[in-house]
């Protein structure tokens, strides 16, 4: 399994197309650039985006890998027909885009069924693979079953990539999946894994992700979690992490892609406060997408669910919210506490709790558990001191 997986969002790296709705936007709060103040008291919304971990099996070994996986599937994973009613009470929460997420999930043999009926259910269906399975066939497949979007996981050039994933050769064959799915007609998105040992790379495979024809980029900065918990050595600094946000953000200024950095919150308070020192104010003609989504988005308008059916906020936070075999996953998204704790900004802690940037940026949720077992603690890797925080911390002190 990827570290990252959205298209549009396939989370886990693997991917995310992300769509926005206008009616949510307003210009009432200068930091959410269009999205609804932290006090909202709207209802719950319903999910914008879900990824479905359909089989934990997976052909690669990758060092950060969210899942652990191996090339054995899990015990217990949904069946096809499992597979369909979740889908179809997904469906009574409205028509948000489905990943197709693994692990791979070009390894369970009835993904493209379940792409097929989710596409005749309305769902906007999506395909997180790492394209190394990708062959002329299976690339017709994926275009037949109505799948609208692939994302391939690159994180370098060949020599970068195969020594991150584990097995040589791997950067070539995502390459053929790729030609595939360019003569087979289905668009596709490059997911890029950010950590030390690619940092210094980013440029040149956003330039090689432009060159190959894709429709996005989407970065995913690495979270502790499965695998990746184990390679300290390539988690970025805070101050590192600053800096590569502020070249993304400058990218996206130049690019001709869609740009989107995952598991980095910050970068949408990166995005107002160079917007103010611009003079520019954020709204969907200025930022476009970027003006109507938000940094954290798991358990608010993204949602994870398991091989075996367990929903988590996001596949780095495991967090159980409920089983899908056990509870329509509609009673789930409204009622779980894990998810309705997301979504009160108030009940936020630390540095997080006292931002102004709290509702458009939210804190990676995710690192903040697996360092504090607090899931509403303060977002370890962000280097910014709200001025609320320094004053309150300084009267402590007596500083």
């Amino acid at each position: 399994m990827e570290q990252s997986k959205h298209p549009g969002n396939p989370q886990s790296e693997k991917t995310h197309p992300e769509t926005a709705h206008s009616k949510n936007i307003t210009s009432e709060n200068t930091h959410s650039g269009g999205l609804p103040p932290a006090d909202d008291t709207s209802g719950v919304r319903p999910p914008r985006i879900l990824a479905w971990e359909t089989t934990a099996a997976c052909n690669l070994a990758c060092k950060h890998c969210r899942g652990s996986s191996t090339l054995n599937s899990a015990t217990g994973e949904l069946t096809t027909d499992e597979a369909k009613k979740m889908l179809r009470d997904i469906r009574e929460t409205g028509t948000p885009i489905i990943i197709l997420s693994g692990g791979e999930p070009l390894m369970r043999p009835d993904i493209f069924e379940i792409a097929r009926y989710g596409t005749d259910l309305g769902f906007r269906m999506t395909l997180a693979t790492n394209g190394t399975m990708i062959t002329q066939e299976i690339a017709q497949k994926i275009r037949e079953a109505g799948i609208q979007r692939v994302s391939i996981s690159l994180d370098g050039r060949e020599r970068t990539h195969d020594t991150f994933r584990c097995i040589p050769g791997c950067f070539s064959d995502s390459m053929r999946g790729i030609q595939n799915l360019n003569s087979a007609g289905v668009e596709f998105q490059i997911n890029t894994t950010v950590s030390r040992f690619n940092v210094e790379e980013l440029e040149d495979v956003h330039a090689f992700t432009k060159e190959i024809g894709a429709a996005a980029h989407h970065f995913f900065f690495l979270v502790p979690t499965g695998r990746g918990a184990e390679l300290s050595e390539f988690e970025i600094s805070p101050e590192e992490y600053e800096t590569a946000l502020l070249w993304l953000y400058g990218i996206s200024k130049k690019t001709t892609l869609q740009i989107r950095p995952t598991c980095a919150p910050h970068y949408f308070r990166i995005l107002r406060q160079k917007a103010k020192e611009e003079g520019v104010e954020v709204t969907p003609k200025t930022h476009g997408l970027d003006a109507m989504t938000k940094g954290c988005l798991g358990g608010i308008s993204f949602g994870f669910i398991s091989s075996i059916g367990d929903v988590n906020p996001c596949g780095y936070l495991p967090v159980l919210a409920g089983n899908v075999r056990k509870t329509p996953f509609k009673e789930i998204w409204e009622n779980a506490k894990v998810f309705n704790d997301l979504r009160n900004y108030a009940a936020y802690k630390g540095k997080c709790g006292d931002c102004g940037y709290k509702t458009v940026c939210g804190g990676c949720r995710a690192r903040a558990y697996h360092e504090t077992n607090d899931y509403m603690e303060e977002e370890p890797l962000c280097s910014y001191v709200p001025p609320g925080y320094a004053l309150k911390q300084a009267r402590k002190t007596g500083k």
